[in-house]
């Protein structure tokens, strides 16, 4: 597995990544922070579906700035589509209030949805103030190396080439639209902390802009991932605890045809 893995083109690979790697250390820089994370369950319970879903925008600091929630009763509910929206709307009550928003997960997944309404919206909000940046701690994106016939997603290569701080050169992508352009870059804030990906609207940022990112981003990281996206995540964990409890408040757990009356 290794070896094919490891195939002919992986040094020529490793060789590319290392060519587009800028070493760059970032310096605190004094900034107001906000990472929005969303969530959802459900549970079947004799053929009624329980849902929950919920969006949170927290600040470094750990005021929550908005809470969103909405449940309901139902089957085949689409819970990402309400959850991404929650997240979209959490994001356009934030924009005015904090230096720069930070949305947990791609940008490519709120585009791929092809939801145009949704789409239109998060490039309305993201156009705004220029202030929202996408962050994904994994990436299985296989773009930059797949002329050199690359079998592992591109951020397995960087890991492999370096253990320093610094960013990737800008990577464009142009197919969703032109008003739908996302470039993406990989960063790592400290020394031998996991690479993590950003991504930007539009093609008109530049490596400047990324260090300034990177300056802005290293004042609240934790190991090199940003504290208010943490938050944010455990801020809107929806538990299967939390959803049986709601079976039981709302007297499911006790219709006719329940285990007791077996008993």
């Amino acid at each position: 597995m290794l070896s094919i893995l490891k195939g002919p083109k992986f040094e020529q690979i490793l060789q590319k990544a290392k060519e587009n790697w800028v070493d760059f250390t970032p310096t605190k820089e004094e900034v107001v922070t906000a990472g929005i994370d969303s969530s959802f369950n459900n549970t079947k319970y004799q053929g009624i579906e329980l849902w929950a879903t919920t969006a949170v925008s927290v600040k470094s600091d750990g005021e929550i700035l908005v809470d969103l929630h909405d449940s309901g009763l139902g089957s085949d509910t689409d819970l990402s589509r309400i959850a991404s929206k929650m997240e979209i709307d959490a994001c356009e009550k934030t924009v005015d209030l904090v230096d720069l928003v930070l949305m947990d997960g791609s940008l490519h997944s709120q585009f791929m949805t092809r939801q145009s309404s949704l789409d239109a919206l998060v490039v309305k909000t993201m156009k705004k103030r220029g202030n929202v940046i996408f962050i994904a701690k994994t990436s299985n994106t296989k773009k930059q190396f797949e002329n050199l016939g690359s079998l592992a997603g591109d951020i397995f290569y960087y890991n492999h080439v370096t253990a320093s701080p610094g960013f990737t050169k800008i990577f464009v992508e142009k197919k969703y639209g032109s008003d739908k352009v996302i470039s993406s870059t990989f960063v790592r804030l400290s020394d031998s902390t996991p690479i993590i990906k950003l991504e930007l609207l539009g093609d008109q940022h530049d490596d400047n802009e990324i260090r300034s990112v990177m300056n802005r981003l290293y004042k609240t990281s934790i190991g090199g991932y940003p504290y208010a996206l943490k938050l944010a995540h455990n801020n809107c964990k929806i538990s299967d605890k939390e959803l049986a409890k709601m079976v039981s408040l709302l007297g499911l757990s006790n219709e006719i045809g329940s285990r007791e009356v077996l008993g």
